[in-house]
Parts: structure tokens; sequence; C-alpha cells
């Protein structure tokens, strides 16, 4: 027995204890475990990668039909709001003018036709009245005469005398009729203007009583008389302010200038349409004695002058045709123009012996150098190249002999025809240089 006891409890060394075995299961266990997890793991990864690249191609996909979509859209609108620009040089012909013409204000003459404008007003300019002159005034009034002598009428001539009640003698300024008598007794009247026979403030006076004087010892001298309406008032004589002459030349010159740009500005306002007035085709028409002054009660002198403005005015297109047909060889009639028309030089022949009042005929000089620019019909150029091909320009182009050069801009450069919408075509007109 004890034998057996000591060699159970001496083991082989290939013997495994129990707790061995029992690790080495667990061991075993953790192994396959961690082996399966692996596996696990691997296909997950492997599904997980398949599915990302698949969501790429998607993507791909997406971004691909996006951009041809936009592409697309891209194309559709250009086609729909494509816009084109027209840059135009037009024809053009520089000359220099010097020639005579003839016109006639007969709107059935063939020939070139004027019109002639006349505009009136005045100007007032207010200079100090730095001298002084001598000046007399007349008093003056208004009378009544009667007759109380019979029923004929009598006839007074201008300056008939009247004696005043105040000793002084007073003249009428136009001649007059006197009525008769009334049936009734009632004397014959008739109101007469009168003024001191001498200027001077003693003729100034209150309310009179008048004789006629030249009736002095005849039965008429007291059946005719006169009483005046009012005071009669006016009558000076001594020295007053005035303007100097040298004073008064300046501001008359001033006050005739003021008075030729009031008149031009007033003509250019109504100048119809389609017609030209030149600078040089402007007439004033004044007269020296016309001129007003008066003094004021603080010393000074207002001037007013009154003044007529005559213009000749052309139609400008068919002025534009004359000249053209005079001046350029071959001129087919096509519609021209001449920039800065009014710039022209006018010259009227006899001015100085013409009477505006009634003038009839004229003839006048224009010169200096102008342009002549042929014109374009734009509607119609825009309707001829809507919807047609842009290599069909040239041809298009060939058609408008009055057109120099143009150029040809569409907003998309891959649309091969100009808009058919002729709100899309813009045609710009280069300022002839």
């Amino acid at each position: 027995m004890p034998k057996h006891l000591i060699q159970d409890m001496v083991r082989h060394p290939t013997q495994k204890s129990r707790n061995q075995v029992v690790t080495e299961k667990r061991e075993n266990q953790f192994q396959f475990k961690e082996n399966t997890v692996k596996k696990t793991s691997q296909y997950i990864v492997t599904e997980n990668t398949v599915m990302d690249r698949a969501k790429s191609r998607s993507r791909y996909m997406l971004w691909c039909l996006a951009f041809v979509s936009v592409v697309f859209c891209l194309f559709a609108f250009s086609f729909l709001f494509s816009k084109a620009e027209i840059s135009v040089d037009l024809k053009t012909k520089d000359i220099v003018l010097n020639e005579n013409l003839f016109a006639s204000n007969d709107s059935n003459n063939s020939g070139l036709f004027f019109d002639l404008m006349s505009i009136s007003d005045e100007e007032t300019l207010v200079v100090n009245a730095a001298g002084e002159k001598d000046a007399k005034e007349y008093a003056k009034g208004v009378v009544v005469i009667y007759n109380a002598f019979n029923s004929s009428t009598q006839a007074l001539s201008v300056d008939t005398r009247l004696e005043g009640s105040n000793g002084k003698i007073y003249k009428t300024q136009t001649k007059i009729v006197v009525p008769g008598m009334k049936k009734d007794g009632t004397p014959g009247s008739v109101e007469v203007k009168v003024y001191g026979s001498e200027a001077g403030e003693e003729y100034n006076s209150l309310p009179l009583d008048f004789k006629i004087l030249g009736f002095k010892g005849t039965p008429k001298y007291s059946k005719f008389y006169g009483r005046s309406k009012g005071e009669i008032i006016g009558g000076f004589k001594g020295k007053i302010p005035a303007i100097r002459d040298t004073d008064k030349e300046t501001a008359i010159k001033t006050l005739r200038a003021n008075l030729q740009a009031k008149l031009f500005k007033k003509a250019t306002d109504q100048i119809p349409g389609g017609f030209i007035l030149f600078k040089g085709a402007v007439f004033l028409s004044i007269d020296d004695s016309n001129i007003l002054s008066s003094i004021s009660d603080d010393g000074r002198a207002i001037l007013t002058e009154k003044g007529t403005l005559y213009g000749v005015l052309f139609n400008e297109q068919k002025l534009t045709k004359k000249i053209a047909e005079n001046n350029i060889e071959k001129y087919d009639g096509s519609e021209v123009y001449i920039p800065n028309i009014g710039n022209i030089a006018f010259t009227l022949a006899n001015k100085d012996n013409i009477s505006f009042v009634n003038l009839k005929e004229i003839n006048f000089t224009l010169s200096g150098s102008v342009k002549i620019v042929w014109s374009l019909d734009i509607n119609k150029f825009i309707a001829d190249l809507s919807g047609k091909p842009k290599k069909d320009f040239g041809s298009i182009l060939s058609q408008y002999p009055n057109i120099d050069s143009a150029l040809l801009k569409i907003s998309f450069p891959w649309i091969k025809r100009i808009p058919d919408k002729i709100e899309n075509i813009k045609v710009t007109i280069n300022n002839p240089r």
C-alpha cells in the first residue's frame, strides 16, 4: 500500500495535471473565439468596402448627371436669353462749304424753302443817374369845353389858347368839335387835353375855369367856357438827375445785348421740329428813338428798350440734301444729316437793304467745314438681322451701302444665330469723327 501511494504522488513528466488541462481548454476556446471574431470582422470589413465603393459610384453618377443637366440648362438658357450688340460706323463725307444759295418763302416753290419768324419783346436796365441836365416840363390836364352859345357845333383847332382863371394861358393838344346846345338848353360839351403855354411849376394849379382867348370881344366869349377835370400838374423847369452820356452809351449796349439774347432764347424755344435756325440768320430790329428812360425817386435811371427779332428758318432735311446734291458726286438722294449743322456760317446778302416785314426771297451764303453722314433706318436693319445665321452678317451688311463698317457681338460665343427677338438686338451708332 505505501508503494502505491508514493507512485500516485510521483507524476510522469508527460502527464498533465487537471488544472493544466482546464487551462488549455480555456485557451483553445479563447483562440477559437478570437479566430471567429477575426473572420467575422474581415467579412464585415469586406462588405463595408463593397458598399462604400457602390456609394462612390452612385455619387459620381449623380455628379455627372448634375453636370450634364447644368450644361444643358446653360445651353437652353443661352438660346432663350442670348443678346446681340452691333456697333456701326456710318458712311461719311468731309466737305468744305462756300456756296451761294437762293430760297423762297413760297411753299409751292420746288426749290429751297425758308420760313420767317418774328418775335417782339422789351428789356429793362437800371443804372445810376450820376449826372444832371436842364429839364423843362409842361403842366398838363384835362378841360371840358362847353357850348352855351347856340345849337351849332364849333370847331377848335390844335393849340387853341385857353385863358385860365389863374391868369395863365394853356393850349389844347388836339383839334376838337364842340357840340351845340341841346333842345332843353343843356350846353354841348367835349373833353380835351391841355398843357401850359410855357414850362414851369407856375402852371401847375388846382381846378380852373377857362375862356377861349380867340373869342374875346365877340358874343361867343361869354357863351363858350371850360372847366378843368381835376388838377393841372407836371410843370417843371430846372436841373434834374440824368444819365451821363458815357454811362448811357454803355447801358444801351448792355440793354441791346440782353434784349437780343432774350429774344433769341424765345425764338429757339419756338423753332418747329425739323427746322434749323442759324445764329447768323437772326436779325434784331430796334429803333433808338424808342428807348424810354425815367428817373426814380432814389436817383436811379430806368432804361427800357423794345425790339423785334426776325429769324430765317430752313427745313433741316431738305437743306442737308441740297448741300449733298451740290457737293457729292453721283449723290443718289439717300437720307443724310450734318452733325452740328447749326455751326455753319450763314451770311445774308444785302441784309442792310432788306425789309423783313414782307420778305419773299433771299440770297445767302453757307460756309465752313462740315461732315455729311449717311443715315440708317435702325428698325429695318434690326428686322433684317433678326434670326439670321451669324455667317450671313456680312452679306446683310452689303445691302446697306450707307454703312461703312459694323461689328457683331453675341453674348454667348457658341450660338451661331442672331436672336430672333428684336428687343434682344441692340444697334449702336458710333459718333462720326
